[in-house]
């Protein structure tokens, strides 16, 4: 079974692959990366056909190349630099950073080698292409759509009746059933809703002329572990000077959980908390997170109706309204929604991540604020990651109560 290409322009991709890798860009061409594909589901085998199809996508993905009318549309976005437009001019994806195997219990294996500021971009092009790949040859695709449908109308319906009151944006790139779909999907919540205020994927957000909407991943922290200069405690500090030095107060979404919430909250000072727009939530009970957020602010006399709390993690729309309910009278309320939109069917969805391991030979990881998010190869470096961050947060503390 031989698919049609998956992907079909380079603009497929999440929005914050850009805004990161124009840092990178800028700040870190030195820097050398290393990532790993995961599972996270239980009992999914991946049959010799898939891995050859998959393999055959990703020969597809680096024929392609940035066009005229792409360039001119990131250019139009007003914190992309004209400079870092022109590189993605001669900028395409190499083949040779990429290999794709099967184990012998079935289980995919993807590893991505090369510099960041290329390897990086890889991500999201491959979970798309991982997703399509299986479920069109797993199941019956047509009947998985159809199931689609149904759930997406509920939504909708829900949404024009007042059932749900709050508005979101479109996250689901890295777990959607098809581009196909995740097209449709949009065309229908933008064109049907008054709620959809944009999308990460900018393909679809220069086609349906909505927002493209993201700021930085984890990888973007987690790259500084791999920096000899930087203790390892401190990479919060230095990523978000360099992402203001870039950004200068623009596209100003914190993420706060890539070595847990408390950490970056030390770093997170009254000149970082005042010029970022607001910090997002993906990892934790997120109510305990967004009243330590508005109490934060409230610390440094910062008006938390002024700053906007992005949940993305694992949401769908009920939970979005409680949030929304919870905190709607005390701060700004954002949703990114990914995979109960691009992939709620009748099966499930797939839980699978490619997460940055290593930098210039170095193990990098995610602490997280939630265990079974976490993902390093050296657990030995994982403990000594845990212990370093443990000892400054309880040093800072035995600071703070002896003032």
């Amino acid at each position: 079974m031989k698919l049609d290409p998956i992907i079909i322009s380079l603009l497929d991709t999440d929005f914050y692959k850009f805004n990161m890798n124009q840092v990178i860009f800028h700040k870190h061409t030195d820097a050398n990366g290393e990532y790993y594909f995961k599972c996270r589901n239980e009992k999914i085998v991946f049959t010799d056909e898939m891995v050859e199809e998959i393999n055959a996508q990703i020969d597809h993905l680096c024929t392609l190349r940035f066009q005229k009318d792409e360039l001119d549309y990131l250019r139009s976005i007003r914190f992309i630099k004209n400079d870092y437009v022109e590189f993605l001019k001669l900028w395409h994806p190499l083949r040779e950073y990429v290999e794709v195997n099967k184990l012998d219990n079935g289980e995919l294996s993807i590893v991505v080698k090369g510099p960041c500021f290329s390897a990086m971009q890889f991500e999201i092009y491959l979970l798309e292409i991982v997703n399509e790949v299986y479920f069109r040859m797993q199941y019956n695709y047509e009947e998985l759509v159809e199931s689609a449908k149904v759930r997406l109308e509920e939504k909708i319906r829900k949404l024009n009746d007042g059932t749900y009151t709050f508005k979101f944006a479109e996250f689901g790139c890295r777990r959607r059933l098809s581009r196909e779909w995740q097209d449709y999907m949009v065309k229908e919540f933008v064109t049907r809703t008054n709620a959809c205020v944009g999308t990460s994927n900018v393909y679809l957000a220069k086609k349906y002329g909505i927002t493209p909407i993201g700021t930085f991943a984890h990888e973007f922290v987690q790259m500084y572990q791999g920096f000899p200069n930087i203790p390892l405690a401190y990479t919060n500090r230095h990523a978000l000077k360099d992402w203001f030095a870039e950004y200068h107060g623009d596209n100003g979404t914190a993420l706060t959980d890539t070595l847990t919430t408390d950490l970056f909250l030390l770093d997170f000072d009254y000149l970082e908390s005042s010029v970022y727009s607001g910090v997002r939530h993906d990892s934790g009970d997120p109510y305990i997170w967004g009243d330590k957020m508005i109490e934060h602010y409230k610390k440094f006399n910062i008006d938390s109706k002024t700053k906007t709390l992005l949940f993305s993690d694992s949401l769908n729309f009920d939970k979005a309204q409680s949030l929304y309910d919870y905190f709607k009278d005390r701060v700004k309320v954002a949703f990114g929604i990914g995979t109960f939109l691009s992939n709620d069917t009748k099966f499930g969805s797939l839980n699978i991540v490619i997460k940055l391991q290593r930098v210039n030979g170095r193990p990098v990881a995610k602490l997280s604020d939630d265990v079974g998010k976490t993902m390093c190869l050296d657990e030995n470096y994982f403990e000594y990651l845990k212990r370093a961050v443990s000892y400054r947060i309880e040093e800072e503390k035995k600071l703070n109560s002896s003032k």
